[in-house]
């Protein structure tokens, strides 16, 4: 269990985000999934709470207006020092800006965007609130995955914004691609063609630690869960895929050594 750093560089996954429409039950099923606790956070689009551990910030979920029927999905969010100049960046390289930029109260400013492909992702520019404050512990946000059609552009337009180091896959079967910052892994992007799942289309996914993936994936199914995948061995240990009640799809995973 580490802090994660005081400012998170820029490029570098810094917080996600949930958007349900019941925003009670939903914290009912993480908090006994993970053991989270619950704040208030910033309202500007409507109720929303941040998940704590120790005190520490981890992730964050709001409820969406009654009127709205939008994917409910785990959304990362890439840290920046310029919010407005970043969704400049992503207009201007193709992608999309369907919110903001905008303050959310003391803790920020933020905007949440499409890439070229559609797939979902935040920025965020730190003051008050930094974004995730506590790492490698059951319950926290450990790794992000862009799942597209082919990663050759997706890796460019990700580059454009921040510059990452691109390494890719020697495997010729593979088209995957790791995004370093500093020589650090940061996110990895697959391209799965025509195996691209039609009904969720591009998509970001978020992995969040835990202790013990098999207990992990029986207590999704108890809290009425659903488990996608089941638990399997994998580069970064033990992983399971399973949804929330709401369909939020995320993976559990046991890292490797622990």
């Amino acid at each position: 269990m580490t802090e994660a750093a005081t400012r998170h560089k820029p490029g570098a996954p810094c917080w996600v985000s949930l958007m349900v429409h019941g925003l009670d039950a939903t914290q009912e099923f993480y908090g006994e999934l993970f053991g989270w606790e619950f704040s208030p956070g910033p309202g500007q689009l409507g109720p929303y709470v941040r998940a704590m551990l120790d005190g520490k910030e981890v992730a964050g979920i709001g409820r969406l207006p009654v009127d709205r029927h939008l994917p409910i999905a785990w959304t990362p969010y890439l840290a920046t020092d310029d919010a407005d100049a970043t969704a400049e960046t992503i207009r201007s390289c193709g992608g999309t800006v369907g919110v903001g930029p905008l303050d959310a109260a003391d803790a920020g400013r933020m905007a949440i965007a499409c890439d070229p492909s559609g797939a979902v992702f935040g920025i965020w520019q730190a003051a008050a609130h930094r974004g995730i404050a506590l790492r490698g512990t059951h319950g926290t946000p450990v790794w992000n995955e862009l799942f597209t059609q082919e990663t050759s552009s997706a890796a460019k337009f990700y580059q454009a914004l921040f510059g990452y180091d691109v390494e890719r896959s020697a495997s010729v079967d593979a088209d995957c691609v790791t995004l370093h910052l500093d020589g650090r892994p940061v996110a990895a992007l697959h391209g799965l063609g025509g195996a691209l799942p039609r009904d969720c289309g591009p998509h970001w996914m978020t992995y969040f630690e835990v202790a013990d993936a098999d207990e992990a994936v029986r207590r999704v199914a108890e809290l009425g869960g659903r488990v996608l995948q089941p638990p399997r061995e994998g580069a970064a240990g033990r992983l399971a895929t399973v949804a929330d009640p709401e369909g939020a799809v995320f993976t559990l995973v046991c890292s490797a050594g622990r």
